[in-house]
């Protein structure tokens, strides 16, 4: 059966009554006649859906070429090209309730053809080298392990668009309880405190987390949200881009041969829709994607007698006296299941750490609670004591902007942590001449 029958048949089913008699009136409809192998079509549909799949067209057209009385049809056309009106049939997080992409668009404030084109579904703006034309504007910058970070910040229209979404929506979806970043009460001290006080602590990495989240698994996650297929569908062109090859080929080599691998790999992400660095939607998405993976990783940790839990990209493990005995084995087990799940682990940010050396998560040493680290600490304090006596002006080595609000951000985050030398690192910077 022709895809454009056999949609043409999947719309006009589901706009008519979900009985033998409806469905055969419906494809009659369609047809313009009512040919020999239309009834054995709709009762080999019905054995199949008793119920009508009003979220699923596509899914329906599909199953509608695939039966057997569909072979008969060969050389039929669509007469008539109904469109059917698509609805949610589950809610189970009471989100917005978009039935169809009119709903879609009205929710965002934009119109049928805005909608269109920010979402994409002709790859248009994906494919074009004209910049101006383009959601994104790349950018890059060095990691601290040498490698290449690529940033795709959207621009300000489709930044107010993902926010939206993001607050209204994603952020209603609860992630798994072991993802403890970007979520309402995450945060770096809940991801390190389960591991606080254990004899061994592994800590692991995910190689290019964002671009290892396909458009194909973003989209599932707006379906099990209980979306339909249209508006899953220009939900996921919303969230997700591709990097164009001209800016691809703007973006430097690392430095370090050893990277080039995991450069090369990234490039070939980058290359597919995936979730872009940058977008306020990717991190809360990123955590639904990896919702599988925790739960696999969460039951493999307790099997071990040991915990886990992830912020971002940064895998942590931690098990009592005798686990370092097997952490090799538990390494292999591990990667094994990130493998499996669509992501891989960076060979070069795993590592395993005794109580007995300095065990750090996050940047929060954990060895008996977590702390920043006393270095972290004493190196603030200096830098503080030298603004005071010969003035902040040469004190600002890496010309950081904004270096008085910079240095109150790194008093915070120690105070956050241990208020007592939060308060005493702020006395220092009150104390201080930012006019010199």
């Amino acid at each position: 059966m022709r895809t454009d029958l056999a949609g043409a048949l999947a719309a006009g089913f589901l706009a008519g009554d979900w009985t033998r008699q409806g469905l055969e009136a419906s494809g009659t409809v369609v047809l313009g006649r009512r040919p020999p192998w239309l009834a054995p079509l709709v009762r080999q549909v019905l054995e199949l859906y008793p119920r009508p799949p009003g979220d699923r067209p596509r899914e329906l057209a599909t199953i509608v070429a695939s039966r057997p009385a569909a072979a008969k049809a060969l050389g039929s056309r669509p007469l008539v090209r109904p469109v059917a009106e698509t609805r949610m049939l589950s809610n189970r997080w009471r989100l917005p309730g978009l039935h169809g992409l009119g709903d879609l668009a009205s929710f965002l404030d934009l119109s049928a053809s805005e909608l269109d084109w920010f979402a994409d579904p002709r790859h248009l703006a994906r494919l074009t080298p004209q910049a101006p034309l383009q959601h994104y504007r790349v950018s890059h910058r060095v990691a601290a392990s040498g490698g290449i970070r690529v940033l795709e910040a959207p621009k300000p229209r489709l930044k107010v668009i993902q926010r939206r979404l993001l607050d209204e929506v994603t952020s209603l979806i609860p992630p798994h309880d072991a993802a403890r970043g970007f979520r309402p009460g995450g945060s770096v001290r809940s991801y390190a405190a389960p591991h606080a006080g254990r004899s061994v602590v592994l800590r692991m990495d995910l190689e290019a987390f964002f671009a290892s989240v396909t458009v194909s698994r973003v989209y599932g996650i707006w379906r099990t949200a209980g979306y339909p297929e249209p508006v899953a569908h220009a939900l996921a062109g919303l969230v997700t881009s591709v990097l164009p090859l001209s800016a691809w080929r703007a973006v430097p080599a690392p430095a370090d041969d050893g990277l080039l691998d995991a450069h090369w790999r990234l490039g070939r992400r980058l290359a597919a829709p995936h979730l872009p660095q940058g977008a306020p939607t990717s991190p809360a998405l990123a955590n639904l994607a990896a919702f599988r993976l925790d739960v696999r990783l969460t039951a493999l940790a307790r099997s071990w007698g040991g915990r886990y839990t992830r912020y971002a990209d940064d895998l942590a493990f931690s098990g009592a006296a005798g686990w370092g005995n097997g952490t090799s084995r538990l390494i292999d087990a591990v990667e094994g299941i990130v493998v499996d799940e669509g992501f891989r682990l960076h060979p070069r940010k795993t590592g395993v750490m005794p109580r007995a050396g300095r065990q750090v998560l996050g940047g929060l040493v954990v060895n008996e609670r977590p702390r920043v680290s006393r270095q972290h600490v004493d190196r603030l304090k200096a830098i503080l004591h030298n603004c005071r006596i010969h003035g902040p002006s040469g004190q600002n080595r890496d010309d950081v902007p904004a270096f008085e609000e910079h240095l109150r951000g790194r008093i915070a985050w120690v105070a956050q942590h241990d208020s007592l030398r939060g308060a005493r690192l702020l006395a220092m910077h009150d104390e201080i001449d930012w006019s010199r």
